[in-house]
């Protein structure tokens, strides 16, 4: 892959990619942050919205053949895009087909929203991703990181992970090939899976989802929904990346934040959030600098004051 800051310009890399993807479907210098929950990021060079999971693998080839970097973005939620913006190709994943099969099975390209397909399922009668409701993510972006969701009713009070209902994804493997990894391969774990290794793509994902009541999973997402309102800020008023720092066993993050007396402190536009510690959100007008300054200030404070270190738990893209 050719180092980012030798690339062709823009207009260049287009044309590089244009015989495999098509010159009208390439858009040049694109703002990333209506793309992202943050709704922060500067331009891509090249931005290509993969339509099915054949376009997806076709752009990802596409991209490696010329040794060309590549991000492949979904909602945008989990990362931070940076002021600069991203060099190469950005291929937005909006591959969205969903197959109901009568064995049980939901077939859904990775692209997918979450929260539309499990609409799709109440309606299809399908249970079980009705708990991760509320969560901004698509299917690819679900697998990647083992979606979790503590589930607040007393009844079903466990962490729910998307990896319990996945039976096999169709990845696109570091060689170029297209295969089929079952669950077990998929190597899941807290926030991991075999996804986070260079050079696997996810492209389909194969769900087992029982049938199931519909009003019955309506209570289950009306519950999950409630109890993030009640426990997050507002993505639609405070745009975040949803939780900064990884989670430390028996000791929350955004308790640790909270007890250093950070709840609802700021620089520039970029504030923890005064709901809860552990989200970074945009106020109004935040920069990436913002953010990455305030996710500074919050880990040195911590580790002077408790003695903890932070990790965070969100990417970074781009330049900064």
């Amino acid at each position: 892959m050719m180092p980012e800051n030798s690339l062709p310009s823009p207009a260049e890399l287009a044309d590089l990619l244009a015989p495999d993807l098509g010159r009208e479907a390439l858009r040049l210098s694109v703002p990333l942050a209506s793309y992202t929950s943050f709704r922060i990021g500067g331009p891509a060079d090249v931005l290509y919205d993969a339509t099915s999971a054949d376009a997806l693998a076709t752009a990802v080839l596409a991209a490696r053949a010329r040794a060309i970097p590549y991000f492949v973005l979904g909602l945008g939620a989990n990362i931070l895009v940076g002021d600069r913006g991203v060099r190469g190709l950005i291929i937005r994943n909006v591959a969205n087909r969903v197959e109901f099969q009568l064995d049980g099975v939901v077939a859904a390209e990775s692209g997918v929203v979450v929260a539309d397909l499990i609409t799709a399922c109440v309606a299809h009668g399908r249970a079980g991703l009705e708990h991760f409701a509320g969560i901004p993510s698509t299917v690819g972006g679900a697998v990647w990181q083992n979606l979790h969701f503590l589930s607040p009713a007393p009844a079903r009070e466990r962490t729910m992970f998307i990896a319990d209902v996945v039976r096999d994804v169709e990845i696109l493997d570091p060689s170029g090939s297209r295969r089929t990894v079952d669950r077990d391969g998929m190597r899941f774990g807290y926030d991991i899976s075999l996804l986070h290794e260079p050079g696997h793509v996810a492209l389909a994902v194969n769900f087992v989802l029982p049938a199931g009541d519909a009003t019955a999973m309506r209570r289950v997402i009306e519950e999950n929904l409630a109890w993030r309102g009640a426990r997050h800020p507002r993505l639609d008023q405070f745009p975040s990346a949803g939780s900064v720092f990884k989670k430390i066993e028996g000791v929350g993050a955004g308790r640790l934040i909270d007890e250093c007396g950070l709840k609802g402190f700021s620089i520039g536009g970029a504030q923890i959030s005064p709901v809860h510690a552990n989200f970074v959100v945009n106020a109004g007008g935040a920069t990436a600098a913002d953010v990455r300054t305030l996710i500074a200030h919050a880990q040195e404070t911590v580790a002077a004051r408790l003695g903890q270190r932070l990790e965070t738990e969100i990417g970074f893209v781009g330049e900064f």
